[in-house]
């Protein structure tokens, strides 16, 4: 079919008017926030420390931004993660252990009774970790994880959990590195189980993932070369264990911090009592439908004494259900 040169003309202006949304889209700063208050904060921090001549200019070696993990760049229900993955373990290793038949808490685990669990608590969860996490190499431990991680599906998205991230976070993360901060993971989660999928996942590489860790040991067999993961908790990178871990690692304050839940409020503390412009934020869990909702009484990332502070001094609180446009990256990106 011939076309004159006035008809080209035209459906090249419609195919550029076409595409003009998309442009538009490309070039947005954190397309998956919508606009309201925490993303105008984020956004004028940001220009307000990388301005350079500015009152408040930070130099990019001082521009340091922490973040927790569980229920800050993923989520976290209906059970933090790694806690899945230990649960996975034992039924994994059963064979190898047939005294766990019998024996509690990992009894309760092989026959998935969840008030058995629960009354095993805090040391029931921490036996049934160090029964999975040590007494191998750490490449070994890492390998596990892997294979985990590369064939588990979240039990009510059915999607992995490496897909579970928030869109949003991500879009920071990568907003922040553009604008020459250096971009930390500070969580209660065990390093080196984040290590296995944080570069990948966030663009963090591996020595700036701090977390809980368990004691290792150097081991020369037979030529054989190992860092051996002994049964021994070495640091819980958890509430005051984070800022003390930040100051050890990383050795500056940050001057942005986000977190979720009352374990990130001391390192949330730590960033505000610094000098000069300082950013604290909190990932509110207000979206019962696309994600869940949960804050002052729950048993998994409770945020109580942090959502007090954070009203009382000023912090960002970002309410998930009203200023992310989409949560998942596997979402469609919500118009309203």
């Amino acid at each position: 079919m011939y076309l004159s040169p006035a008809s080209l003309k035209l459906r090249w202006f419609f195919a550029l008017l076409l595409m003009l949304p998309l442009w538009g889209q490309a070039g947005e700063i954190l397309p998956s926030w919508r606009d309201g208050p925490s993303r105008a904060a984020i956004i004028g921090f940001v220009e307000a420390v990388t301005e350079e001549g500015a009152r408040g200019y930070v130099p990019p070696s001082e521009r340091i931004a922490v973040f927790d993990n569980d229920g800050t760049l993923w989520s976290e229900q209906p059970l933090y993660f790694q806690i899945l993955f230990a649960f996975a373990e034992v039924k994994r290793l059963a064979p190898q252990h047939p005294e766990w038949k019998t024996q509690l808490p990992f009894k309760a685990v092989l026959e998935d009774d969840q008030q058995a669990l629960a009354t095993s608590g805090m040391r029931g969860l921490m036996q049934i970790v160090t029964a999975t996490h040590t007494g191998i190499d750490t490449e070994a431990f890492s390998e596990n994880a892997r294979r985990w991680l590369a064939t588990a599906v979240h039990p009510r998205s059915h999607k992995p959990f490496t897909e579970m991230v928030f869109q949003p976070m991500l879009e920071l993360l990568a907003f922040l590195r553009d604008n020459g901060f250096k971009t930390y993971i500070v969580s209660g989660g065990e390093v080196a189980f984040m290590r296995v999928f944080a570069e990948e996942v966030y663009g963090i590489p591996p020595e700036q993932v701090i977390g809980t860790t368990f004691a290792t040991r150097f081991q020369d067999k037979d030529g054989q070369l190992s860092i051996q993961r002994l049964a021994e908790l070495k640091h819980n990178d958890d509430g005051p264990g984070k800022p003390e871990s930040i100051e050890a690692i990383i050795g500056k304050r940050p001057i942005l911090a986000f977190g979720n839940s009352d374990g990130d409020l001391q390192m949330l503390q730590w960033t505000a009592a610094g000098s000069g412009k300082r950013f604290m934020g909190l990932v509110r869990h207000t979206d019962a439908k696309r994600e869940w909702a949960y804050d002052r009484q729950s048993q998994v990332g409770r945020l109580d004494k942090a959502l007090d502070a954070a009203t009382a001094n000023g912090w960002t609180i970002v309410d998930m259900a009203s200023e992310w446009r989409r949560i998942y990256p596997f979402e469609a990106t919500t118009t309203e």
